[in-house]
């Protein structure tokens, strides 16, 4: 197995895509570190029991020490670095701690993986809001053109990252995706699962937006492979410096995603249009091309595929809270 006895550090292991992603480097045999800031005791990372499996570390990617220490003492292999500050609408409200955690934790690790001798691959896990306002769909050759806070933070990073690949050649690689979603998410404020929890506890279905907004959206297994796709070139000394899209490539409009959980769902409830979202472009999608053609990376999951699955670990999640 491709990451048997490999030490891993993984930021931001609390969250959606760090609960799936410490679950598969656990059953591929991988030695996790993972570096949780709070305990969030229903996420997926302690219902699996993936803390009694991975050693924990507690503390914030702000501290650049505790990240140095981690990656030496525990000789870290490869890094996936997902922590962040994700939510737009804790972007709009607190601008500041979103810079310190997306801006600032990115270049502790960064300057953290440059003084590590051991490190051979670091993942950094970007957006699509990174692009900020521009043609349809993103390529990877865009100008990045963030103008609301959390969009910048990212796009910040970013350029943080290329700059420490060209001065020190370092083994990074920059994945960008579209809105995420799968089991396990637990920001009702994302349509989604927000969606899903209306129709199973029979609550008005709010859609902050004017429902036409339109968006990339990908399951969450996709997601993580295609980094551990990344990670392995990386650790094979490929694609360094590369920045890759990865997208079902089938944007959607808020309605139709709303539509298609309610179909699926048997639900006649009907939304409610807010039109109040604010900071958020209209359209945002990507092409995955560069990914298909460099990596061989393709899709297993479809939108609908995916969301059956999210559906089902929701109906048995809310049942026992």
């Amino acid at each position: 197995m491709k990451w048997l006895g490999k030490n891993v550090l993984l930021t931001g292991a609390t969250g959606l895509l760090g609960g799936h992603f410490a679950k598969r480097l656990v059953s591929d045999g991988a030695n996790v570190v993972a570096l949780v800031r709070d305990g969030v005791p229903n996420c997926i990372f302690y219902q699996d029991g993936l803390d009694k499996a991975a050693t924990v570390v507690r503390g914030q990617l702000e501290d650049y020490c505790l990240i140095e220490r981690v990656l030496n003492e525990y000789e870290i292999e490869a890094c996936f670095h997902l922590g962040a500050q994700t939510i737009v609408g804790t972007a709009n409200r607190s601008p500041l701690s979103t810079f310190e955690a997306n801006i600032k934790g990115t270049w502790n690790v960064l300057e953290a993986a440059r003084n590590s001798t051991l490190l051979k691959a670091l993942v950094v896990a970007s957006t699509d809001k990174a692009y900020g306002e521009g043609s349809l769909p993103y390529k990877e050759t865009d100008r990045l053109a963030a103008n609301h806070h959390y969009d910048a933070s990212k796009a910040c990073a970013e350029m943080i990252c290329s700059s420490y690949f060209h001065s020190y050649g370092m083994p990074i690689g920059v994945t960008r995706c579209g809105n995420i979603f799968g089991e396990g998410d637990l920001n009702f404020n994302r349509i989604i699962p927000g969606a899903i929890r209306s129709v199973l506890m029979k609550e008005p279905l709010l859609i902050r937006s004017d429902g036409k907004m339109v968006r990339d959206y990908i399951y969450v297994q996709d997601v993580v492979e295609a980094n551990m796709l990344l990670a392995e070139f990386l650790l094979r000394g490929e694609q360094k410096g590369e920045v890759f899209n990865f997208s079902l490539e089938q944007p959607q409009s808020v309605l139709e995603v709303v539509g298609r959980v309610l179909r699926m769902m048997k639900s006649d409830l009907k939304p409610s249009i807010l039109n109040s979202a604010q900071n958020e472009i209209q359209s945002q999608y990507l092409s995955a091309e560069k990914a298909h053609r460099n990596l061989g990376w393709k899709p297993k999951w479809d939108f609908d595929s995916g969301l059956a699955r999210t559906i089902a670990w929701y109906k048995k999640y809310l049942r026992y809270q």
